[in-house]
């Protein structure tokens, strides 16, 4: 069931001299109900104006925007407030209020919303818990590190019990273990409550751990949008494939490392394998050795868990003999290993 539905959808901001900036051109997006949709690009690609454009702070200067089956361009100011209390916004440096305590925070939207004190505190009681900070309800931001901080922006984010939750570079401003625990909150959350999160990044890693879809966007445009783990084995466009190969090796890097092992073994073949699904834990390496007169040298790789399976990237050296290398190549094909010579062969 789709919550989030853009057709069409540009925003297009007009500069002094006439010139037109087109942050968002001509996207269509659809996020289902529960999926934890990563939008990933480079600085200056649009990604926040988007955000800003499922919130209604910004009107579309083209198309549609629907949350919810409520098309937001058709909404007054009145309608637009009561819309908002649905959504759920963390932003990448907190924005908490720095003379307020942690529960404080926490009670801020309710506050304004109106809702009474003893049920305010009683909220933000069950939040503070759900985020892992029971006891630090009377601290203020200053006292706790940017991990806590973050905990304490979703747990002000969920005050309202949101529909979607919006993260606009939400760990961008942490260390990769807090990272990592936070990205961990957020699933647990998507998990528990069921909740639609769309998850801004620039980070890779952000995406491959929590996110079960993903577009990319460059320039205003979404140019790869599909599957989470579709997207890493099989990227199309070459800013998609530099993100991914991020999480790797550069490319840079790869063909220096290739080339001194090609000088050294002028006879060797290098593969790269790409393991999916089933294979990707399967020992295919080790049966090549035993099966044939082969040496395989392990460049480089790895294979990592995303949310909803294994995949992993490969580069391997075979040694031997011409008939032999040929051999143990056709048997990794039948092994379901998408493989392709990169030197050699």
């Amino acid at each position: 069931m789709a919550v989030i539905q853009l057709k069409e959808v540009a925003k297009i901001y007009t500069e002094k001299n006439g010139e037109e900036i087109r942050a968002v051109d001509g996207v269509d997006l659809v996020v289902d109900k529960g999926d934890i949709f990563g939008i990933v690009g480079y600085s200056g690609a649009g990604k926040s104006t988007l955000v800003r454009l499922l919130n209604g702070l910004e009107s579309p200067t083209k198309g549609s925007v629907m949350v919810n089956g409520e098309r937001i361009t058709d909404m007054n100011r009145s309608e637009l407030r009561i819309f908002r209390k649905k959504i759920g916004m963390i932003f990448q440096h907190f924005n908490l209020l720095w003379s307020r305590t942690v529960m404080e925070n926490i009670e801020l939207p309710l506050e304004i919303s109106g809702v009474k004190k003893a049920e305010r505190r009683k909220r933000a009681q069950e939040l503070l818990e759900l985020v892992g900070l029971v006891g630090r309800g009377d601290h203020y931001p200053s006292q706790l590190s940017g991990g806590q901080k973050q905990r304490v922006g979703i747990a002000r984010a969920l005050a309202n019990d949101p529909e979607i939750l919006l993260c606009d570079e939400a760990t961008s401003a942490l260390d990769p273990q807090t990272t990592d625990e936070v990205l961990d909150l957020l699933l647990e959350i998507n998990q528990r409550l069921g909740l639609t999160i769309v998850l801004i990044t620039h980070e890779m890693h952000v995406i491959r751990k929590v996110c079960n879809k993903v577009a990319v966007m460059e320039q205003g445009k979404i140019v790869e949008e599909g599957k989470t783990l579709d997207i890493f084995r099989h990227p199309h466009q070459e800013i998609t494939k530099r993100f991914v190969q991020r999480e790797v090796l550069s490319e840079e890097d790869k063909e220096v490392l290739f080339q001194e092992l090609i000088d050294e073994n002028p006879h060797g073949v290098i593969l790269s394998l790409h393991f999916s699904g089933d294979n990707a834990n399967e020992p295919i390496i080790s049966r090549v050795v035993r099966q044939f007169k082969v040496d395989v040298n392990i460049i480089h790789g790895s294979v990592q868990q995303a949310k909803e399976g294994a995949f992993g990237n490969l580069f391997v050296m075979i040694l031997g003999e011409p008939a032999e290398i040929k051999k143990a190549t056709a048997y990794i094909k039948t092994e379901g290993v998408d493989s392709e010579v990169i030197y050699g062969g």
